[in-house]
């Protein structure tokens, strides 16, 4: 029973600092493109023109 004094704060602290994190990343803009990633990859830039340097 006395386990649980323990363990309850440090659940609660460790769902707090989750929630934290994630406010944090969703306003430093880690949401803002979701779909960039996924057609970046497709992007071809090896193909570049060189201009004759």
């Amino acid at each position: 029973m006395t386990a649980l004094f323990y363990l309850i704060p440090i659940a609660l602290f460790l769902g707090g600092l989750g929630l934290a994190a994630f406010f944090w990343a969703v306003k430093s803009g880690q949401f803002e493109d979701p779909d960039g990633a996924a057609a970046r990859i497709l992007l071809d830039d090896d193909l570049e023109e060189d201009d004759g340097d």
